[in-house]
């Protein structure tokens, strides 16, 4: 797949990790969408009890000063602005009797609410 984003440069080193179970998730529900051309958006927001919340969500266009990243199929871009919340920051998905969805461990944090969707 080649897919331009911007007319400007992409920088390819965000600090963001994608586990492979995360990615291989991405893939499938791209798939299940029968999608090719999408991006994994990851963003950091002020909100939440504990002052900035995570989004992720599938994007179609790219913004200038994106940073993205490329795991395997799977494209993850973040924006300018939420790249240092992020860095270092990983992404995994669990599948368990008591949770599924994504997960972001993210070492920049210093706390989060007790709903783990928000942190600071």
């Amino acid at each position: 797949m080649t897919t331009e984003m911007t007319s400007t440069p992409v920088d390819l080193t965000t600090g963001i990790k994608l586990t492979d179970v995360a990615a291989a998730k991405v893939s499938a529900l791209l798939a299940q969408e029968g999608r090719d051309d999408l991006y994994l958006r990851v963003a950091v927001q002020p909100g939440g009890c504990s002052g900035l919340k995570y989004q992720l969500y599938f994007d179609d266009r790219a913004q200038d000063g994106d940073i993205a990243r490329e795991f395997g199929s799977v494209k993850v871009v973040v924006d300018k602005m939420s790249d240092p919340y992020l860095m270092g920051a990983s992404i995994d998905f669990v599948d368990t009797i008591e949770k599924q969805g994504f997960t972001i461990d993210n070492p920049n944090a210093q706390g989060s609410c007790a709903c783990g969707d928000s942190f600071n």
